[in-house]
């Protein structure tokens, strides 16, 4: 791990708390479980959207200046079915880039620095629950509190419909069950008479 990474961690450490864990969630352009139901949904409001664009353009007539409200109508939808369909990725490429994890003995710390530095601190000892969402190869997500149900005519999910965790999460990350083990260990010390 870089400098950086340690002593934005390190910044955030409370006197007599360590560190037990750090990590960064998988880099690079990556399909989420949720993207199976987005994707024809985007690649359908990109098609309507440019279809709309093109027959306002070159199949409707025009008579005056009045005639160009139609294509300026359906420009922002046009950029928006870019965002939905391929932009999105790229956001959530460089919002991951741009976040860190960390277990320490008391608590998880989500940094993240895209364009501001945003800190979410989750209370290990006062989360009931803890979801683990193992992937074959070993890596997945850790969320914190109780997973919201977003359905989008799909079933449970706990990702944003533009990427990304709706509730603290340590996402993407290698070996996800030895960092569940940790932050379990860390629970139990908490809790044990002292």
């Amino acid at each position: 791990m870089s400098d950086a990474f340690m002593s934005s961690v390190a910044r955030e450490l409370s006197a007599g708390e360590r560190l037990l864990w750090k990590g960064r969630p998988r880099g690079g352009l990556r399909l989420r479980d949720s993207d199976l139901f987005q994707i024809p949904f985007t690649l359908l409001w990109l098609g309507f959207a440019i279809f709309w664009e093109y027959s306002v353009l070159f199949l409707a007539p025009r008579h005056d200046a009045a005639g160009w409200s139609g294509p300026i109508f359906g420009i922002p939808f046009v950029l928006f079915g870019l965002y939905i369909a391929v932009g999105r990725f790229f956001v959530d490429a460089k919002i991951r880039q741009a976040t860190e994890y960390a277990v320490t003995n008391r608590r998880a710390i989500i940094v993240s620095s895209l364009f501001s530095t945003k800190i979410k601190s989750v209370d290990l000892k006062s989360t009931a629950e803890i979801t683990v969402d193992e992937k074959a190869d070993r890596s997945g997500t850790i969320t914190f509190g109780t997973v919201q149900n977003q359905n989008y005519g799909r079933g449970r999910s706990n990702v944003s419909f533009t990427g990304g965790s709706v509730q603290p999460a340590f996402e993407m990350i290698e070996d996800v069950r030895h960092v569940y083990d940790i932050i379990e260990q860390a629970r139990s010390r908490q809790s044990a008479p002292v």
